[in-house]
């Protein structure tokens, strides 16, 4: 008991080590934070208002909703009690009988706020009016059924545009938990699975990665977050991929690749991260919209393939089974890609001193039916 429980710490410490090292989350969020900004810099925030507040949490913009609205019922209604007090319609000032009011039943300042809010919301329940006796009040009308329009055409333009931020629909878009690295077409790849889980076309759909690590520079400088492009393509190219049904993508290791230095029993030690884009256009919506997800070293499985999802129904209809989305059986797999591309002299061998079973050779990459197993 106290063993598993040991165990289930250590997992635990262990995956939250992990994202605190991520520069970017599973699903897609960056973990970073700025430090010693300038107080100009956090003014920025205010100029840029609009910006702001569609960015910030629902949470805030409801709060400044309701305190913009009331602020201006308020501000506009000691406004409106100052008219009153001015003409001397309050109740503490005693009018006289044929004494001519600037706001019918407008006597106090809770009457004057009442006015006010059922000025500026139209609301009109009759018991409270303006006279055309008093040009300021008449001047005060107009001005606050402006502003108040204003206020409307404002927020409303804030909530229409946090409800259709692209990001919502970027949710619905999924990438593999892991990626696999498998022979593929006689070349050694990196691949990995994602999905859209709407019917509707994300248009101009492109995808790319990018290799975070330290290097060294001849001049002993250490660059943290050093990018380096990582391609991927799909059997129809890298560009404009036709994302009905889930896609494997994959990447060649070849010399160009960061990943030709890696072996199956090194890949796990090194420091790196592979953060993966992908671009689209929502059909729906017209709007643009940017996926991310990133793998680390202890989530790419050297040696193992996806499983088939797609299949053929007897009627004739296609069938998707995200229950394998993410499911991998393995396979025959050289334990380099030195080996696996036969360069002499540079092989990569296994720590424990055995071989990946089903090690395949292949002569030549451009030549499948040269390859021979050992």
């Amino acid at each position: 008991m106290v063993r598993s429980l040991r165990k289930c710490l250590n997992d635990y410490l262990a995956e939250r080590r992990i994202r605190s090292t991520r520069l970017v989350t599973k699903d897609g969020h960056c973990n970073i934070e700025y430090g010693n900004i300038k107080y100009q810099n956090h003014f920025a925030y205010i100029l840029d208002f609009w910006t702001t507040l569609v960015e910030i949490r629902w949470r805030f913009v409801i709060f400044f909703f309701v305190a913009s609205f009331t602020m201006s019922w308020f501000i506009f209604g000691l406004i409106w009690y100052w008219i009153a007090r001015d003409n001397g319609d309050l109740s503490w000032q005693n009018p006289p009988g044929n004494h001519t009011l600037c706001v019918d039943n407008v006597y106090g300042l809770t009457t004057a706020f009442l006015y006010s809010l059922e000025t500026q919301t139209t609301i009109g329940y009759g018991g409270r009016a303006i006279t055309p006796q008093c040009a300021g009040a008449v001047a005060l009308i107009i001005i606050q059924s402006l502003i108040g329009a204003l206020i409307n055409c404002f927020w409303c333009g804030v909530v229409m545009t946090k409800i259709s931020l692209p990001k919502k629909r970027a949710k619905t878009i999924s990438f593999s938990e892991a990626a696999v690295i498998c022979p593929r077409n006689g070349t050694l790849c990196l691949q990995i699975r994602v999905a859209n889980l709407r019917k509707t076309l994300m248009i101009g759909s492109q995808i790319y990665g990018k290799l975070l690590r330290t290097t060294i520079t001849p001049e002993n400088e250490a660059i943290i977050l050093d990018q380096v492009n990582i391609e991927f393509l799909v059997e129809s190219g890298k560009d404009n991929l036709f994302f009905i049904c889930p896609l494997t993508l994959y990447h060649v290791i070849d010399k160009s690749s960061p990943f030709f230095e890696m072996a199956v029993d090194t890949l796990h030690q090194q420091e790196f991260e592979l953060v993966v884009f992908l671009d689209g256009t929502a059909e729906s919506t017209s709007s643009s919209c940017q996926v991310r997800t990133s793998y680390i070293p202890q989530e790419i499985m050297w040696g193992y393939k996806f499983q088939s999802i797609i299949s053929r129904r007897k009627e004739g209809k296609y069938r998707v089974n995200f229950s394998n989305f993410s499911k991998v059986v393995p396979v025959p797999t050289a334990h380099c890609a030195y080996c696996f591309h036969n360069e002499k002299g540079h092989h990569h061998h296994v720590i424990n001193g055995t071989d990946n079973q089903g090690f395949e050779v292949i002569r030549d990459i451009n030549d499948p039916a040269s390859a021979t197993k050992m």
